[in-house]
């Protein structure tokens, strides 16, 4: 069903404010792709909060035209699908999980503001923990001096207490 200007024009609207606060874009071509395995891939982009849509290319190009993805443009040739969240990992570890099991399914290229990926760094990018992971791991490395130096300084208190119990147990005997 073709869409007259205005609809485009609100199309391209839409996907630019989606664009504007992403932090990649993930692109991947669906020929061959049945119905079924788009709704299961729709929903486990919906879970991972990926946002997921079929675009025509000329409409994605003027969406992401003047933006950071703006070299993604040379990329959008036949039919793709196009996954962008404001998590750096999530759409690319989407689209790779799915591909895995999906050979209809090819991931094409990628961009993160300023930087364009190919199908490798895509992949690449998906297998990265994701952020909360990240901060986990950050602020384990954060506490693991404060907590060897809180042991630290207990253990002096406690072995002045074993030795207190050693000597009264010392002089019990002796009693």
């Amino acid at each position: 069903m073709a869409m007259n200007r205005s609809e485009k024009a609100a199309v391209v609207e839409d996907i630019g404010a989606v664009v504007a606060d992403a932090e990649v874009i993930v692109v991947a071509e669906y020929r061959g792709l049945e119905v079924e395995a788009m709704t299961v891939l729709r929903k486990q982009a919906r879970e991972s909060g990926v946002y997921l849509r079929v675009l025509k290319n000329t409409l994605a190009r003027r969406a992401v035209s003047g933006t950071p993805f703006e070299a993604l443009a040379d990329q959008m040739v036949g039919p793709l699908i196009y996954g962008v969240s404001v998590d750096p990992v999530a759409a690319a570890r989407v689209l790779n999980d799915f591909a895995k099991g999906n050979p209809n399914l090819v991931l094409k290229a990628g961009a993160m503001r300023n930087s364009l990926m190919d199908a490798n760094g895509v992949k690449a990018l998906a297998t990265m923990p994701s952020r909360e992971e990240l901060l986990a791991k950050l602020l384990g490395t954060m506490q693991a001096p404060v907590a060897t130096f809180v042991r630290t300084l207990n253990e002096v208190p406690a072995k002045f207490v074993r030795a207190l119990a050693a000597v009264e147990k010392q002089k019990a005997e002796a009693a």
